[in-house]
């Protein structure tokens, strides 16, 4: 597939979202917050012209991943949006749409957004898939890969043919230099499982989330330095805790180590903040330890 093109088409530091196009069929990869989804969608006009994008394939249920589907969809209501079973039922619950609704708000608002049109009720999945279940987009065919870990719902897509891994968070959170920040909310083990998963895949090209395209040696340092990331920081962390000190304390630890450069950048403190707070409870769980608050 000689003419394969990836772009980005974020709007804001913090969206994901990328455009995959082999010149006949056109997949958006993430799709950002709902607050830039029509500025996302104005990217994908300015290179696509007259023709559609075909899918979006959502790599999880997070606001900062999917809520842009529906913009774009809105503009294009011929593409189909893709992703994992569980996100589909996730998307049909009222309690997580307004969830991931405050969530786009106050990220909004901090870059200056305080009006745009909720549509987030309209988001939904067209085809839901399930591990290793092939998707067929014109002359591209992934594989969608589940890789649970950041979320239970945590899909990644691979294209054998092109060597190319759309990843997911679960993998981490890479600063495109020399850091991959663990991202484990619903599963330390499990993360590190699905490290392994990716990691016997043969892979020239990973697309990372918040990131973009990476090389085949980019590629191979990010898988070997998620896993070495995710059980250090896992066993940090955990000595933290059997020291008796706090929970608290044991999120100051994380952001000490990684929120700086391009992380702080894409990454909301009080995100940040919230999820360190579920990974040391998780740990906490896993390890069975008891937590000072």
């Amino acid at each position: 597939m000689k003419n394969l093109r990836i772009t980005d088409v974020r709007a804001v530091p913090g969206d994901s979202a990328f455009l995959i196009d082999d010149g006949e069929t056109a997949i958006l990869y993430d799709s950002g917050f709902a607050f830039t989804g029509d500025r996302v969608a104005d990217k994908i006009k300015a290179i696509l012209g007259h023709r559609n994008p075909d899918y979006i394939f959502l790599t999880h249920s997070h606001y900062d991943h999917a809520l842009g589907a529906v913009y774009v969809r809105r503009r294009w209501p011929s593409a189909k949006i893709v992703a994992g079973e569980y996100a589909a039922r996730i998307f049909e619950k009222p309690s997580a749409r307004a969830v991931m609704r405050e969530l786009d708000q106050k990220f909004a608002h901090r870059c200056g957004v305080e009006k745009y049109e909720d549509r987030i009720d309209e988001l939904s999945v067209d085809i839901p898939v399930k591990n290793g279940e092939v998707i067929r987009a014109g002359r591209m065919e992934f594989t969608a890969i589940h890789l649970p870990g950041h979320t239970k719902c945590s899909m990644a897509y691979y294209c054998a043919e092109e060597k190319l891994l759309l990843g997911c968070e679960t993998l981490g959170v890479f600063n495109g230099k020399d850091e991959v920040v663990p991202s484990y909310l619903v599963g330390y083990q499990m993360t590190v499982d699905s490290i392994e998963k990716a990691e016997k895949l043969d892979v020239d090209r990973i697309l990372v989330p918040h990131l973009g395209l990476i090389s085949k040696e980019q590629a191979a340092f990010y898988l070997k330095r998620a896993k070495e990331s995710a059980v250090a920081t896992a066993a940090e962390l955990v000595a933290v805790l059997k020291s008796g000190r706090s929970r608290a304390e044991a999120v100051a630890y994380f952001r000490e180590k990684f929120y700086h450069g391009y992380i702080k950048e894409i990454y909301p403190v009080d995100a940040m903040e919230l999820n360190t707070g579920i990974t040391v409870d998780l740990l906490a769980r896993e390890f069975k330890l008891n937590v000072i608050p």
